[in-house]
């Protein structure tokens, strides 16, 4: 069964010198692939799913049904975590830009934006409180000051820890979609 949150757009990877190769713009699509960091946590809250799905199975069977139902609903609520988790990210199409976050979801439409730019500045390291110097893709809206302004992507997040032709790739991707239709708007 193919999970297309997971799978980046194969456009993305061949040699096409179109910025926008699809045919569909109006669908939401992330212009890469989650990385290895958010898919390893991923899939270990899966795992951990599974483990806590057993356990429920073997209390059913033990005769505490009550126990066996608070333990699959604690095991739906891992794996629903564990599919916002692989959701997050920025996803773009014709309507405007949408940052996906763990727990919110901000759409944004292009004739809202000002620009879409990389800037160099302290970013957090895998979402930590913990901050280093690194690249970071910012979105500037019309009616938001510079000191508001939130990262969209950084280089040192769950997608692009050490992957900096990846985070450079999706970086001008969704500068290429910000250009096309913040003109149009």
């Amino acid at each position: 069964m193919p999970l297309p949150f997971l799978t980046a757009d194969r456009a993305f990877e061949e040699t096409d010198d179109t910025a926008l190769p699809f045919d569909d713009r109006d669908h939401w699509r992330r212009p890469y692939r989650p990385g290895p960091w958010r898919v390893g946590a991923g899939a270990l809250l899966l795992l951990l799913a599974s483990f806590v799905l057993v356990a429920a199975v073997i209390i059913a069977f033990a005769g505490s049904l009550a126990g066996a139902a608070i333990c699959a609903g604690f095991a739906v609520v891992i794996i629903a975590s564990s599919l916002r988790l692989l959701r997050m990210g920025t996803w773009v199409s014709a309507r405007g830009l949408r940052r996906v976050g763990f727990l919110t979801t901000q759409t944004v439409p292009w004739a809202q934006i000002t620009a879409v730019r990389t800037a160099q500045q302290p970013v957090r390291w895998l979402g930590l409180p913990r901050t280093v110097q690194g690249q970071a893709l910012i979105l500037v809206r019309r009616d938001q000051r510079a000191e508001g302004q939130q990262p969209l992507l950084t280089d040192r997040n769950a997608d692009f820890l050490a992957r900096h032709e990846a985070f450079d790739r999706a970086a001008d991707s969704i500068e290429v979609w910000a250009d096309e239709y913040g003109r149009t708007a």
